[in-house]
């Protein structure tokens, strides 16, 4: 190398000598093919990864456009199965009769877990003439690969209730309890609230 430095101090032409200097610090031409090859095979094997997960990304928003993933008999399979003890809730009123059933908010998380798609509104509201009591409708809709299927209820709470909640809220949380469970879901509680 140091003969090179001198050859530049001479005057050569600079382009030959940084061509001498590439050819004199490449790695022998074996070894040059062997990682140019390595290089290829980690490129060719990082490619696939990344295509794979391009394939499966592109898979998971065509089944999220949908947004629809089984047809509705196993949606309601699902729904009527037994909602696990530890779900459920018990009211007890004052005359010492006791009522179970599920929290709104479970059988929110429920319809989430089996039918990803459903929907659910607030129908009307209708205050008794006395202005005594309010009643909700409510509608749940679940939505499946073959059809799409609602049940509607209603509730009804007392507006001099003052426990926790609004009558309003009260209400249509009963409103939505008992839709569900015409669709199976927790209607089991009923079926013990009779025997």
């Amino acid at each position: 190398m140091a003969w090179l430095s001198k050859s530049m101090k001479m005057g050569k032409s600079s382009s030959s000598a940084s061509l001498l200097k590439s050819l004199l610090c490449r790695p022998p031409r074996s070894s040059y093919s062997t990682a140019k090859r390595s290089s290829n095979s980690s490129f060719k094997e990082t490619h696939d990864v990344v295509a794979e997960a391009e394939a499966e990304e592109e898979a998971e928003a065509a089944s999220a456009s949908s947004g629809i993933s089984r047809p509705l008999s196993e949606i309601l399979k699902e729904l009527n199965k037994r909602v696990p003890d530890s779900l459920v809730k018990v009211l007890r009123s004052e005359n010492d009769f006791s009522i179970k059933y599920v929290p709104w908010h479970v059988m929110n998380r429920i319809l989430n877990l089996h039918a990803p798609e459903w929907s659910g509104e607030v129908r009307s509201i209708t205050y008794s003439a006395d202005a005594k009591s309010v009643s909700v409708v409510y509608r749940v809709t679940l939505y499946g690969t073959d059809a799409e299927i609602y049940r509607e209820s209603t509730g009804t709470a007392s507006v001099d209730d003052t426990g926790y909640g609004d009558p309003v809220q009260k209400a249509e949380a009963m409103a939505f309890r008992r839709a569900c469970a015409r669709f199976g879901l927790g209607l089991h509680l009923y079926h013990e609230d009779m025997s």
